[in-house]
């Protein structure tokens, strides 16, 4: 059967969401609360599925997992006591930084403290420059480096040494000498990030020996309780939107940076990939219990940045472009010092949760404004079988009304809902309008367990007319685990001036790096290397990165590096272009998803009151998943599913699509 069961198992703050395809092409899903060791709950997940399916966990062909250990031990600073070895001289590269303010009119704020403290940052007497080998390594000095490490509490260490991205010779021999000697992993900076700039190549490298350990044991724990159940080996969403085997990602953990996110975004291109032909792209909008997640695509696959930081730590792996609030369903409302009405970033979690979950939560949160409104029901069944308690969520709202000054819990309930839009709608800004891309012209891909409820809302704000809701919404980023092809990123300097470029040296990189990249691909799979390269004009500081061909043609790249520039700042200059960075990508494709999806009987459950403009309405309630192909919606609606709730406005009406998607249109009949 080859991959022809798979499941993928996606890791949130809130619930770890499953998606089983059956031999039969149906798709089962599951929700069940995250637990404090990750792995437990994933297990629980699939054998959920599995049961609900009538298939054994061991009839399973294929794994793939998205997590959030190590994106947790950043945002929480839980990782591991991590040592720095570096030049002479260079100690404190963590701690200068770019010397520049995170906030420049905040005089008040405060950069995170380095991942390593001065005490466990260590030096040793060694020169390399952009030429090469000045000074070799005191070999004498790393062993006692070594001694002085082993006798502080480090649980890994990391080492970057000046230009090791352009000559690694030292660097390799100190990396090898710390591996004799410690019993604790090394990250080398030519090994994870073989790119200039010695802060952000750094930072890079201390993430990735910081999460090590963690990822580490965790994929250990979860490769053996999935072993006990005959499941295959995991296979790990990386930051990149592509998958990897446990073991790549266990060397180069930092790729696992932005896993969850990333696999949504993929998922969203896989099922919204038609609703795109006549715009210019989909804007993409995960919503779940702690968070809302932004992010593009375009020609249909997702942007990517290198360009990223989490918790203000710089991270240069290639990754999905994403834009993170913290708004998302279990988001906590309060008021500020000004009176104001607030939202997030504090989070109810799973447990308590929010108020209406019966589960001793008091604290008003962004879901509990739903059920005070009407969008969600006291007798839908959150996954398929939480029940909600209304009068706990108007008991919440209501105390939240008296601390504002509010009339009463449905005024509070109204506050919190567009609060929570107004930030959504500044993280679509972020990654539209901000970037030179009119959101008019891109669809809006609604999922998460809250993100279709807002939809509809966040479109009218940003005057966008189509809205995609997947079947799977309610868990697409564990969809995006089915349909995601297999991925490895290599990267190195190569700073020359197009006019007056090197072809052979260059050739002789891209050759170099793609048999890096191939090297990681998964034995038996068939993969293509795919080449770029970061430019940028003579005197800039930063590259913009373009797709090069299977032959490096100078004018061919520099066209695209001005086409580039100016979709991006919106002009071009008559300046010299220099070539800084060459990339390759190995890309293996994987069997494309195809669901089967069939409608039920009685699709209208009843009516209910929601609230809508400045009123109450009659609103129809319907069962989604029995709503047949090319049934029309017209607003006011609720589609109600397991996992999520799609809210119609008026005003709006959708259609389901052939694969169980409801395109939502404004204003007009849906297509």
């Amino acid at each position: 059967m080859g991959d022809r069961t798979r499941v993928g198992v996606d890791v949130g703050g809130t619930f770890t969401d499953v998606v089983l395809l059956t031999p039969d092409d149906d798709l089962v899903t599951a929700k069940v609360p995250s637990t404090a060791d990750q792995s437990v709950g994933v297990v629980e997940g699939i054998e959920k599925a599995c049961a609900e399916a009538d298939i054994d966990p061991a009839a399973v062909d294929a794994f793939t997992h998205a997590m959030t250990v190590s994106v947790n031990a950043l945002l929480e600073e839980e990782g591991a006591e991590t040592a720095l070895v570096t030049t002479a001289g260079f100690r404190d590269v963590l701690e200068i930084a770019r010397q520049d303010r995170p906030d420049l009119y905040d005089f008040d704020e405060t950069r995170p403290d380095p991942l390593v403290p001065r005490r466990r940052r260590f030096e040793v007497p060694e020169r390399t420059t952009i030429d090469g080998v000045e000074q070799a390594v005191d070999e004498d000095a790393v062993r006692e480096v070594a001694d002085r490490i082993e006798s502080s509490d480090a649980e890994s260490v990391a080492v970057s040494l000046l230009h090791a991205y352009q000559h690694e010779a030292n660097e390799a021999r100190v990396t090898e000498i710390l591996r004799e000697e410690l019993d604790v992993p090394v990250s080398a900076s030519h090994e994870v990030l073989a790119e200039f700039r010695e802060y952000e190549r750094t930072s890079t490298t201390v993430v990735d020996a910081y999460v090590k350990p963690a990822i580490d044991a965790y994929l250990g724990r979860l490769e053996e309780r999935a072993e006990e159940r005959g499941v295959p080996a995991p296979r790990i969403m990386q930051a990149n939107g592509g998958i990897a085997a446990a073991k790549t990602v266990r060397e180069r953990p930092v790729t696992t940076s932005m896993s969850g996110p990333a696999a949504g975004v993929v998922g969203a291109a896989a099922t919204a990939g038609d609703a795109a032909e006549d715009l210019s792209g989909l804007v993409t909008f995960d919503m779940g219990g702690t968070s809302s997640d932004v992010s593009l695509v375009r020609d249909g696959a997702a942007e990517r940045t290198t360009d990223a930081e989490i918790n203000g730590r710089p991270i240069r792996v290639p990754m999905v472009d994403v834009n993170t609030v913290g708004a998302g369903g279990g988001s906590i409302a309060w008021v500020d010092e000004g009176n104001a009405l607030r939202v997030g970033p504090k989070s109810s979690g799973a447990d308590p949760g929010p108020a209406c979950y019966g589960r001793g939560g008091t604290e008003p949160t962004v879901t509990d404004a739903n059920v005070v409104l009407g969008y969600i029901g006291g007798s839908s069944a959150l996954g398929g079988e939480l029940s909600l308690d209304e009068a706990a969520a108007e008991d919440a709202l209501a105390n939240l009304a008296d601390a504002a000054g509010l009339d009463d819990a449905l005024e509070a309930a109204r506050g919190v809902y567009r609060v929570a839009n107004a930030n959504m709608t500044r993280a679509i800004r972020a990654v539209t309008v901000e970037r030179g891309h009119d959101p008019r012209e891109f669809g809006l891909v609604a999922f998460g367990g809250a993100g279709p409820m807002h939809a509809a809302n966040l479109a009218e704000r940003l005057d966008v007319g189509t809205v995609v809701v997947p079947r799977a919404c309610g868990v697409l980023s564990a969809y995006g685990l089915l349909a995601a092809d297999e991925k490895h990123d290599a990267v190195r300097t190569l700073r020359q001036p197009l006019a007056d470029l090197d072809r052979d040296r260059v050739e002789t990189a891209y050759d170099d790096l793609g048999e890096q990249v191939l090297d990681d691909v998964a034995e038996g799979a068939e993969a293509t290397v795919e080449r770029a390269a970061d430019l940028r004009y003579l005197g800039q500081s930063f590259e913009l990165t373009v797709p090069v061909d299977a032959q490096f043609d100078a004018e061919t790249v520099a066209d695209r590096f001005h086409q580039a520039h100016e979709t991006t700042y919106g002009y071009r200059m008559d300046e010299p272009v220099e070539l800084v960075n060459v990339r390759a990508t190995a890309v293996a494709e994987r069997e494309a998803v195809s669901v089967r999806y069939e409608a039920g009987e009685d699709p209208q459950k009843g009516t209910r009151q929601a609230f809508f403009g400045e009123e109450f309405h009659e609103t129809a309630v319907y069962d989604r998943e029995s709503l047949p192909v090319g049934e029309t919606v017209a607003g006011p609606a609720i589609l109600e599913q397991d996992e999520s709730t799609v809210v119609v406005p008026p005003a709006w009406s959708g259609a389901v699509q052939p694969d169980g998607t409801f395109v939502m249109n404004y204003g007009g009949d849906a297509e």
